[in-house]
């Protein structure tokens, strides 16, 4: 059985993110495709967000992710809207266009369908881009029904902008 993302699941991670976001006087904007705006949701989910949450896009036709974030259109022939690719573009895009200092990229297949053997239900890519062009990029392969894919992608979205901003505070 796999294991639930609940909202509790979800407390730490993103009380650390918040929390370094904070300390370092650092904005966010995030980029979301399979996750429907449920990062952004949590975030604003937190009194003051204001302070560190720039906004978000959810660009769930390719159309979006080219005319608002700048994917390439070649990225996405060559390989597909769920790639590590994509999801960089997508980090790279929204950081710059609402000019924050993180930017995050979701793209994935939450499932039911749309899978292939490729690329199966469950496949997530998240990219963290940051300062000077940094790109922290992970595939991930969740299992579960829809609703817990995307759980699982916001939780790990936290996870990994936490573990750049806790880099970054290291390099000062």
């Amino acid at each position: 059985m796999p294991k639930r993302h609940t909202r509790q699941s979800i407390k730490a991670p993103l009380g650390a993110a918040v929390r370094a976001l904070r300390a370092a006087h650092a904005t966010l904007a995030v980029a979301e495709s399979c996750t429907g705006g449920g990062l952004g949701y949590i975030l604003t989910s937190v009194p003051g967000s204001s302070a560190f949450f720039v906004g978000g896009v959810i660009a769930y036709a390719n159309e979006v992710k080219r005319e608002l974030l700048g994917v390439p259109a070649k990225q996405l022939a060559r390989h597909g809207a769920v790639s590590r690719a994509v999801a960089n573009a997508m980090a790279c895009g929204v950081r710059e266009r609402l000019q924050a200092t993180w930017g995050i990229g979701i793209t994935g297949i939450a499932g039911p369908t749309g899978g292939s053997w490729r690329k199966p239900v469950g496949t997530v890519w998240i990219a963290v881009a940051g300062p000077d062009a940094k790109l922290t990029t992970k595939c991930y392969h969740f299992s579960g029904n829809r609703a817990e894919i995307r759980q699982a992608a916001i939780k790990s979205a936290l996870e990994m902008l936490a573990a750049c901003l806790a880099r970054e505070k290291k390099m000062d």
